[in-house]
């Protein structure tokens, strides 16, 4: 009895899934016109729309001892690599932003400012990367050499401790090319959009759809036998006839 349950059920997921290829199947234009539309939609949307954003960093490192000509052992790395973290948020501290505000006498706020900057330690070591992100990439890499110029001597006064040099000057990022937005990525995401889309809206249709259209989706759906089918006449040959 278990075994014919099975059996049932396995046909039934069989009729299932053709029903779904034949559905696929049947509107597989649809799906890739739509698809292919709503991919290149999103890139030209991105490429023209969507303001283009560049990147610059400079990247300094930390020493845990003013003297760099002492032989560093691990305890010394470990703690370096702590300090790179409490820098960090020096880095980003209204004492050094302000001054390199008020040097480069910038139209922006310290909140503002703040939101641009990204500092973190790079794979967990003692070196430090400062990035800022903005439409104007000369203006970004300004900023950032300001940073690291102002940053090093403020660091050092706070601790009282270590040392702070630049290892990386501030460079545009990318080649100059901008990082934001992905055009690829956002085609992607347009193109995938508009599959769900109209996938969703397919498969919507035909759920609402409760007419037989053949012999099959009678006998599926109520299970039981045809006694006759009435055939499509062709208007005009009934008429000759």
């Amino acid at each position: 009895m278990e075994e014919k349950i099975e059996q049932q059920q396995q046909a039934e997921r069989e009729i299932d899934l053709r029903v779904i290829w034949g559905v696929l199947r049947k509107n597989l234009i649809l799906i890739i016109i739509v698809t292919v539309i709503f991919g290149i939609g999103a890139y030209f949307y991105s490429a023209f729309f969507i303001p283009k954003q560049y990147s610059a960093s400079a990247m300094l490192i930390v020493n845990n001892k003013a003297n760099d000509k002492t032989t560093v052992n691990a305890t010394e790395i470990n703690a370096a690599q702590g300090l790179a973290e409490l820098y960090s948020i020096i880095i980003k501290s209204d004492t050094v932003l302000t001054q390199v505000i008020d040097e480069l006498q910038l139209n922006m706020t310290y909140e503002q400012l703040n939101s641009k900057i990204s500092v973190s330690s790079v794979n967990s070591t003692q070196v430090i990367k400062i990035s800022m992100t903005h439409r104007n990439a000369e203006f970004a890499q300004k900023v950032i050499e300001k940073l690291v110029e102002v940053a090093p001597p403020i660091i050092i006064d706070k601790v009282e401790a270590g040392s702070v040099k630049v290892i990386s000057a501030s460079t545009i990022s990318n080649s100059g090319k901008p990082v934001s937005p992905n055009l690829k990525r956002n085609a992607m995401i347009g193109a995938l959009a508009g599959l769900v889309l109209v996938l969703l809206i397919i498969f919507l249709k035909e759920l609402l759809n409760n007419t037989f259209k053949t012999e099959d989706d009678i006998l599926n759906t109520l299970n039981v036998p045809l006694i006759g089918i009435i055939p499509e006449v062709d208007g005009k040959e009934f008429n000759k006839s």
